[in-house]
């Protein structure tokens, strides 16, 4: 009997930054992840779920428990019981809330100690989620050892294991998702940097939007598996426009004027370092090939700014406009 999937990502009424700045990491894993803050039920968790639905397949040596593409990577701890390459979901794996330190970063085999005095790795959440997704609910709830270790592998993208007498070390590349009510707590400056891309979301004010969303989810929960099937040719057709622009993204070009536009509208925004530029330049230039274009233009700018920087500007204690409002106001007047 086929089992219903996750709520279509297609379907997924309004919201469409949040939905865009997934897409957008979908095609350029290297923009840095999505951070979605906002009010709760307004479709944060569905659309990580959706989007997992939506990506498309990996090709992966089949023993590897690190998700290697080629045999040669499979690292020297693993003993390989099948080297054949098997196509399988991008891997969307959930970090909960509470999660020890040694259930992300993989710990001693207990059972293999026990029963065979073997001393052997069990790998933990971050290899799991090596070449695909990790994701945090309430991110901003996070224990702070826990931040800190995030913090370390995704700037090595290897995940470095030393205890009980064993050294192990493997490839933990993934693009981070984080979610969250910002009423409950501020996100570490150090975490909330490591985001390429952050969202606000908040519940819809039109009349008419609101029923949408009340239709679909009432369709979806009393017949998911028909529902999921009417919506299936828009997510092939989501998934077929990031496999293109996948393909397309190499050849897509930023000539020296859009690059002086994103600093131009870093230095007006006073954002620290220059991780706002490369992440502006680099979701543009995704959203280029995801729209078709050869070229980086200015609308695609304009489109992603807000979320390439709300999230690095510095407080102005004399300017009490929202962030997006801010970084608007500053792409208005540099870009014209």
């Amino acid at each position: 009997m086929k089992r219903p999937g996750s709520f279509p990502f297609s379907a997924i009424v309004g919201q469409d930054e949040m939905k865009r700045a997934m897409v957008l990491t979908a095609i350029d894993g290297g923009i840095g992840g999505v951070l979605v803050f906002g009010d709760r039920g307004t479709g944060k968790s569905t659309a990580v779920r959706g989007l997992a639905a939506l990506l498309p397949e990996i090709d992966a040596v089949a023993g590897c428990p690190v998700n290697s593409e080629f045999v040669s990577d499979v690292p020297d701890w693993v003993t390989l019981l099948d080297a054949n390459t098997v196509s399988k979901p991008t891997p969307v794996i959930d970090l909960p809330l509470g999660a020890t330190e040694d259930r992300v970063v993989g710990a001693l085999d207990i059972e293999k100690a026990l029963t065979k005095g073997e001393k052997a790795f069990e790998p933990g959440l971050l290899a799991r989620a090596n070449r695909g997704y990790l994701y945090i609910d309430e991110v901003n709830l996070l224990e702070d050892h826990i931040v800190d270790l995030l913090l370390d592998v995704a700037q090595s993208g290897l995940n470095v294991v030393e205890r009980e007498g064993l050294s192990i070390r493997h490839a933990a590349n993934f693009v981070l998702v984080g979610s969250g009510n910002p009423e409950e707590g501020e996100l570490r400056p150090q975490l909330l940097d490591r985001f390429g891309l952050s969202v606000e979301v908040e519940s819809p004010k039109d009349l008419d939007v609101r029923i949408d969303v009340i239709r679909r989810r009432d369709a979806y929960d009393r017949d998911a598996l028909s529902f999921c099937a009417e919506w299936e040719g828009a997510d092939a057709e989501l998934r077929g426009q990031i496999v293109d622009a996948r393909k397309r993204l190499g050849s897509v070009e930023a000539d020296d004027a859009i690059i002086r536009d994103c600093a131009a509208l870093c230095v007006a925004l006073g954002s620290d370092g220059l991780r706002g530029e490369l992440t502006l330049l680099r979701a543009a230039r995704a959203l280029a090939a995801f729209e078709g274009d050869d070229q980086v233009n200015r609308d695609h700018l304009r489109k992603v700014a807000p979320s390439a920087l709300r999230h690095r500007l510095r407080r102005d204690p004399l300017d009490e406009a929202g962030s997006t409002t801010r970084v608007m106001r500053v792409v208005d007047e540099v870009l014209g």
